[in-house]
């Protein structure tokens, strides 16, 4: 048996005006996705539970199957994971996010999505600049990055950049705050030196490292990923689930999902029992209130993933699927909630009582947790 988890980053919202009152779901052509969930499961799912934010290191890590309220200890130490960062217990990590700021305005949460290329010649720069034996910078992927600082800095209450899109500043309170704010102000001289669009660094979403036991071991099964967040190498670098990198994952709308679809059936048939694929597209689309390009993500998922990847798990044997977001991202709102989520699962070997797979679609069906999804798919 081979198993795949399918999840369109942020993909759940509500209803558009521009979309006649339906939802990207809804108003996407994926008769892919129609078809599998005709023949399968579909039901809606608590990612986020209750007094965690609803960002996708929460949502994600109940994907993976690891319950976020015990697992969970913040965004940033899973991201720094991802760049083989190793906390003491006197250290905690910070995200890191180049953006642009005009008149007190956050412009752009992730500051004109510089190339990695670029933008760690700037964190690089940073580090130099402002780095001292406890705090360091850590070049990441685009726009997201990590800083290292001191556990003191811990009890500092950040709002994540993208929940500012549009709106004044909220800077960071609390007993840390002093040194972030200043380490913020002192980063608008190295930005404004450079070529990216970025006008400062934003800090937010601390904790410590935290402790997770190995996919293989919580599950029996082996398992790679395929993404080009950070985030999500981050859990699986904490869980010793594989990462698999392909030149063509950028997290936009331009990745390549034909190689992401690929690489996860190369990985099945050559041995590995389950496997990750994670596109961001669905989510960025969602952040930048981009409608247009939310329904066409769920299109390239529908056809150049599911088509093709449906007939290739076929030519491998019995399979089943997980297909479902880590958190909705309304484009109405541009920013992440806590809301249920539509979930969808398929056994190849038994059909389903079948449904749509759409916000409506699962609306009166049950709620279960997030994280008891995974072990549902292995039947455990």
């Amino acid at each position: 048996m081979k198993y795949v988890v399918c999840i369109p980053d942020g993909c759940a919202d509500l209803p558009v005006p521009e979309l006649g009152g339906r939802t990207p779901l809804e108003a996407a052509n994926t008769p892919n996705l129609d078809a599998l969930a005709a023949r399968g499961t579909v039901g809606r799912a608590q990612v986020i539970p209750e007094g965690l934010p609803p960002g996708s290191d929460v949502g994600n890590m109940s994907i993976f199957g690891f319950d976020p309220a015990q697992f969970h200890t913040g965004r940033a130490p899973i991201e720094a994971a991802a760049l083989g960062l190793s906390l003491t217990d006197d250290q905690i990590a910070f995200r890191c996010n180049l953006v642009t700021v005009e008149n007190d305005i956050m412009i752009d949460y992730a500051g004109g999505s510089p190339s990695s290329d670029s933008a760690a010649i700037v964190i690089n720069q940073l580090n130099e600049e402002l780095g001292s034996e406890e705090v360091s910078f850590h070049p990441g992927v685009s726009f997201r990055h990590s800083l290292v600082a001191p556990s003191g800095w811990i009890e500092t209450t950040c709002v994540p950049p993208h929940d500012l899109t549009g709106d004044p500043l909220v800077l960071p309170t609390g007993s840390g705050s002093d040194p972030l704010i200043q380490i913020m102000e002192n980063s608008k001289q190295v930005l404004a030196e450079s070529d990216l669009q970025a006008t400062q660094v934003w800090l937010w979403g601390q904790g410590f490292m935290p402790k997770m036991p190995s996919f293989l071991e919580m599950y029996g099964k082996s398992a790679g990923l395929v993404t080009a967040v950070d985030l999500l190498r981050g859990i699986a670098t904490l869980t010793d689930i594989e990462v698999c990198n392909i030149p063509g994952a950028t997290g936009q709308c331009d990745t390549d999902y034909e190689g992401k679809r690929d690489i996860a059936l190369k990985r099945l048939q050559e041995g590995l029992d389950l496997f990750i694929i994670h596109v961001e597209a669905t989510d960025e689309a969602g952040h930048a209130g981009d409608v247009e390009a939310k329904v066409q993500a769920l299109e390239n998922w529908d056809q150049r993933i599911l088509k093709d990847l449906i007939l290739g798990l076929d030519d491998l044997g019995p399979w089943r699927m997980l297909l479902m977001p880590d958190h909705a991202t309304p484009l109405t709102t541009r920013t992440h909630t806590s809301d249920p989520v539509p979930y969808l699962m398929v056994d190849s070997q038994e059909n389903g009582p079948g449904g749509v797979f759409t916000e409506n679609g699962v609306a009166d069906t049950p709620l279960v947790r997030g994280h008891q999804l995974l072990p549902s798919l292995l039947k455990m």
